[in-house]
This record gives C-alpha cells, sequence and structure tokens, in this order.
C-alpha cells in the first residue's frame, strides 16, 4: 500500500545525495533508490515487470533548505498517495536536484491543481503516463537504454500464441518451436548476449529458398547503399543460403558500424513501444522463422525479414540516423502522432522507394524481403509513387495483407532526415529530446541550462572540426 509522505529532513537527503556524488560516475547515474521494486515503480512496474496505470511527476528543484519539504506540501494539501520517491543531483545545473514522484488516485483536477501548486516551486515540472488522459500528461517513454526491459516484454500480437489462419497453426512442432524463441525473447534483459540458436535443417531450408530468391534480385532492385553494405554482412556475420545468421553477430557488427543494435522479441510490440526503440538505435527483432510449408509468405515479421530486410541497411549511417529521427519524434507524442509516425515508418523503413539514376529501388524492409512485391514495387506501372512528405505520407492509409497501392519515395536518405526533422518540430510536446550515446540515455533539452550543456558539446565540436580542417590545409 502506497502512504502519502509530507515529512522530510530536507537538509539530510540534501547532504545524502552531496555524498553520493562523491561515488564513480557510474553509480552518480543511477537514480537513489531502495531496492529493485523502488526502482522499476519510476515507470510504473510492479515486482512482476508488469506496466501499470500510474502517474509520475518530475520536478527540479534549486537546493536550498527547506526546498523539498516546501514542494511536497501540495501532496498533503490534495491528499494525492505517492507509492514512490527518488532523487538524484541535477546533470544540467549543479545546485539543483530532480525529483521523481509516482501517484496513484492523481487525475483531472486534482492533477492540474498539483502540477500548478508544484510550478510555483520547482523550476521543472513535468507528468508522464503509459495511459494519459489529462491534457498536461505526457506519455511515458523510456528515458534509459536499459528502461525498454519493462515494455520489450508488452506484446500486442503474434509470439507464440498463432492464429487460426497462421500456416504453422496445426503444427504442433512448430508450435512448440515458435515457444522456445518466445522464451528466449521474454527472458532478455539489457546488456546481455543474445542467446544463440541452432537452427534445424527444415528452418535452414526454408532461410535457403528464400535468401537464393532475393539474392538474385538485390543487384537490380535494391538501393546502392543495400548493395554496398550486403557483402559486408556476407563476410562478417555468416550471410550465406546454408545458415541463418545469428542475431548476436549481427548486432555486434551493426554496433560497431552505426551504434545500432538487435534486441530478441517475442511478436509484435505496439507502435509507441517500438518506436521508442529506434530512438535508443535498438531494433526489436524477432529470431523465429516462418513455417516450410509457405517460404514465400508470413503474416508476421520473421527473420528473415529482420535479417534480409532491415538489419544491412542499419549499416549505412544515413539510413541509421533517419530510423532514429523516427524514434526521437515518438518519444512523449500523443496518440495520434504515433500514428502519423507509424504511417511514415510504414511507407519508409517497411515499403520506403528512393530515385537512384533516375530509376526506382528500393529500401524497405517489407520490399527487401519480398520475393514477389520487390519485383512489383520496382517493375510495375500499377502502384502509385509519390514523392516522400511526412505530412502527407502520415495521413496515408495502407493494407497490410496485400501489395501496397501506394509507395513513397525519397531523394537520399539526407533529405528524408531533413524532412522528417522538420515534422518532429510539430509535435506538440514540451522538449526536444537527443540521445546521448556516452550515457545510453534520452537528454530532454526543455530549459536554458540544458541548452547551454548542448552548446558546449556543439562548441567543442566545431572547435575540432576546425583543427581538423587546419591540418588538412597544411
Amino acid at each position: 500500500e502506497g502512504v502519502a509522505l509530507s515529512v522530510y529532513d530536507t537538509n539530510a537527503i540534501m547532504e545524502s545525495q552531496a555524498a553520493k556524488k562523491q561515488k564513480t560516475e557510474s553509480d552518480a547515474e543511477d537514480f537513489n533508490t531502495s531496492s529493485a521494486a523502488a526502482a522499476a515503480s519510476y515507470v510504473g512496474m510492479n515486482e512482476e515487470g508488469d506496466v501499470r496505470s500510474t502517474t509520475s511527476i518530475v520536478f527540479s528543484l534549486v537546493h536550498t533548505a527547506g526546498s523539498l519539504a516546501n514542494a511536497l506540501k501540495p501532496f498533503e494539501a490534495l491528499s494525492v498517495n505517492m507509492t514512490h520517491i527518488e532523487s538524484r543531483p541535477s546533470k544540467t545545473s549543479s545546485d539543483q536536484y530532480d525529483f521523481f514522484v509516482d501517484c496513484v488516485d492523481c487525475g483531472g483536477d486534482k492533477l492540474k491543481s498539483l502540477v500548478e501548486e508544484l510550478k510555483k516551486h520547482a523550476v521543472t515540472v513535468h507528468v508522464s503516463s503509459r495511459s494519459p488522459k489529462e491534457e498536461e500528461t505526457i506519455p511515458w517513454f523510456p528515458h534509459k537504454c536499459s528502461d525498454l526491459d519493462k515494455v520489450a516484454n508488452q506484446i500486442v500480437g503474434c509470439g507464440s500464441g498463432l492464429e487460426a489462419d497462421h500456416p504453422g497453426f496445426k503444427d504442433p512442432v512448430y508450435r512448440e518451436r515458435r515457444q522456445h524463441f518466445a522464451e528466449i525473447a521474454m527472458n532478455y534483459k539489457h546488456g546481455l548476449p543474445i542467446p544463440r540458436v541452432e537452427y534445424t535443417e527444415a528452418e535452414t531450408q526454408t532461410w535457403r529458398t528464400i535468401f537464393c530468391e532475393l539474392t538474385k534480385l538485390y543487384p537490380t532492385h535494391a538501393c546502392k547503399e543495400y548493395n554496398r553494405v550486403f557483402p559486408l554482412l556476407v563476410a562478417n556475420c555468416g550471410y550465406r543460403e546454408d545458415n541463418i545468421p545469428q542475431l548476436e553477430d549481427v548486432s555486434n557488427f551493426l554496433k560497431e558500424s552505426t551504434g545500432f543494435r538487435l534486441r530478441p522479441v517475442a511478436g509484435l510490440l505496439s507502435s509507441r513501444d517500438f518506436l521508442a526503440g529506434l530512438a535508443f538505435r535498438v531494433f526489436h527483432s524477432t529470431q523465429y522463422i516462418r513455417h516450410g510449408s509457405k517460404p514465400m509468405y508470413t503474416p508476421e515479421p520473421d527473420v528473415c525479414h529482420e535479417l534480409l530486410g532491415h538489419a544491412p541497411l542499419f549499416v549505412d549511417p544515413s539510413f541509421a540516423q533517419f530510423s532514429q529521427e523516427i524514434g526521437l519524434a515518438s518519444l512523449g507524442a500523443p496518440e495520434d502522432y504515433i500514428q502519423k509516425l507509424a504511417s511514415c515508418y510504414w511507407f519508409t523503413v517497411e515499403f520506403g522507394l528512393c530515385k537512384q539514376d533516375g530509376m526506382m529501388k528500393a529500401y524497405g524492409a517489407g520490399l527487401l524481403s519480398s520475393f514477389g512485391e520487390l519485383k512489383y514495387s520496382i517493375e510495375e506501372d500499377t502502384p502509385d509513387r509519390r514523392p516522400f512528405d511526412p505530412a502527407k505520407t502520415s495521413e496515408q492509409s495502407y493494407p497490410i495483407t496485400e501489395y501496397q497501392p501506394v509507395y513513397f519515395y525519397t531523394e537520399s536518405f539526407e533529405d528524408a532526415i531533413e524532412k522528417m526533422r522538420a515534422f518532429a518540430a510539430t509535435i506538440p510536446r514540451p522538449f526536444t529530446a537527443r540521445y546521448n550515446p556516452y550515457t545510453e540515455s534520452i537528454d530532454l533539452l526543455d530549459n536554458v541550462a540544458k541548452l547551454k550543456v548542448m552548446a558546449a558539446d556543439i562548441k567543442s565540436d566545431m572547435t575540432r572540426l576546425c583543427h581538423a580542417l587546419d591540418k588538412l590545409d597544411n
């Protein structure tokens, strides 16, 4: 049971946090939590890892005597039940502390009143929830790469439970195999190596059929970036017709190339959770393979789709950046914009075309992993091909069980990046999100202090750039 907290020894808390700053840098990054369960509750989870509908409030205070006690008075006055509170030194100001509070039974007018009172004491105030209903509530999103552990198993489709029309529904061996892959994904945690799988001869034969057919088309139908990086995967990751590459090997190579990595997943995630992974350069990948009775058809993503369609282009820096831009745009976005971003993702990363040397080429994973639709999208006159414009693309409907009647093409990945950034700027949220690769976390650019830190980083990079140019001139 949560209890409403009202009395704190502010000086003791501040002194305790100041002492913690003397610890190692990695320790300083962690929140001051009393247990694993308490740490999980910050994002609305119980001990089993299930997401709850709690409201989390994050606020920053200047380090002065009585500042925390004053900030907590509105919680008591409004009878807001706090289930967890934690603090840490601010990353952007040496005289501030960040506080994270979980609340239950806090919504409507009570939440609005609480936020208004908190703003009288705090430098910044943010509200987040997995199920936001209030106008000022920001939908919860992962702030650290390890936070993906908390949503990676929130499967909304497929997984080990197959629909009656699935090709493998009546195959007990296949269903058992799918359960095995699901357990691998469900037990995976951030930072662990992805378990290796010994694929059966039947599974390898399915891969062989698909691999041989698709690789015949890549030289003429795939974009030049894909054809540049695919041989690298053959040389470094075991891409062969008689071998299904291991996710761990591919993930390691991607990380060395662009910082992207793979994470096993049991099935389909919600659009919000899936796109959030891209913000951290993490791609949630299935590990199972489609049923061998229909090697050219799959009703859901499988390892052929992931490794032949998606993974190769994550080696390309521009495509990797474009994918991450969609992910960053999704963090804290309202639900209607999540659907818009999901549509943009569908028509680019999944079914995108690009114009190269006056000809259409494919870069979308749904095309590069489908022999039939790859030929259809490039060779046929039937589909409508339109230039990529996020504002228009985001409103386009699409079928999921047949060839696309409409495709969108881009002039280059760099052009697509700029268009996506411009579209992201129109999303109504009180911050801009920036990925910090050093801490594998999201920096929210929502106040002057944080912008000064970013400006200092840019200044340092510009100085280094100027020095490099001087050396080239000399």
